[in-house]
């Protein structure tokens, strides 16, 4: 089995204020890993230092260890930064369409490395939408504005976005808090689908999206990595007392 990500006692901080503690662990390629904890627990701070979007909060720094990304270390001075980050697309928690028409949401990194032939244009609207599964419900709107889609699909939109580009990695950072049941549904299913094409990172809240979705899972408590291995085994045979409590709702 592949690696995608080794993170190797990383210790993180904003400030003085350390956040994450020694945390190591190779996440698998082409598979869905689920990060899992209460809240504050650290898992978000991690999933964003594989894009370095912490990079933008004044203090945050990487304070001991490394995080290798296809063997290669992602805080060398000289890494390209943009580069990194069209490889490892991002999906937040509150779906964030652009102000922009269907279209232009999910042409718009193109455009911006300055790739407009529009023949390749709709080539890849069309390809990333329908590998977000919103192709058929969009086709006949696409120059009308996001903002007129349900929340559902406004997240697939924002999944499309950031597939556009072919990326390696897709962090999600809680991608279903805002929708409701059934659209959560459909995001999952669309999951199943795209983990056959890119590596997912997955940070819930949901114990049952973590079962039903991802191959492993991660507990983190106090920023502390505390128990990560295949999911069902974690949360059917968890080897650490706390990975227990909290997956059977003793706390957390």
């Amino acid at each position: 089995m592949q690696t995608a990500i080794q993170i190797q006692n990383v210790s993180f901080a904003y400030g003085s204020k350390q956040v994450l503690h020694d945390v190591s662990m190779d996440i698998p390629a082409r598979q869905i890993t689920a990060f899992i904890g209460p809240s504050g627990c650290g898992k978000s701070t991690l999933l964003r230092c594989f894009n370095r979007i912490n990079d933008r909060i004044p203090g945050a720094h990487l304070t001991a260890g490394s995080i290798l990304v296809h063997d290669i270390d992602i805080n060398r001075r000289d890494i390209d930064l943009q580069e990194l980050r069209r490889r490892i697309g991002m999906v937040f928690q509150k779906y964030n369409p652009f102000a922009k028409s269907i279209y232009e949401n999910v042409a718009f990194s193109l455009r911006v490395e300055g790739r407009t032939k529009r023949s390749e244009l709709d080539g890849v609207v069309e390809n990333a939408l329908r590998n977000a599964a919103l192709w058929d419900e969009v086709k006949d709107r696409l120059h009308a504005s996001a903002f007129g889609l349900s929340g559902g699909q406004q997240q697939r939109l924002c999944i499309a976005r950031a597939i556009a580009n072919q990326p390696d990695i897709l962090l999600m950072d809680e991608p279903c808090a805002a929708l409701d049941p059934l659209a959560t549904l459909k995001i999952e299913e669309l999951l199943m689908e795209l983990k056959k094409q890119y590596t997912i990172i997955i940070v819930t809240h949901n114990m049952g999206q973590a079962t039903r979705c991802s191959d492993k899972t991660a507990f983190m408590y106090l920023g502390k990595l505390i128990e990560y291995g295949p999911t069902m085994q974690l949360f059917e045979n968890p080897q650490n007392p706390q990975t227990e409590a909290y997956v059977t709702g003793t706390f957390g």
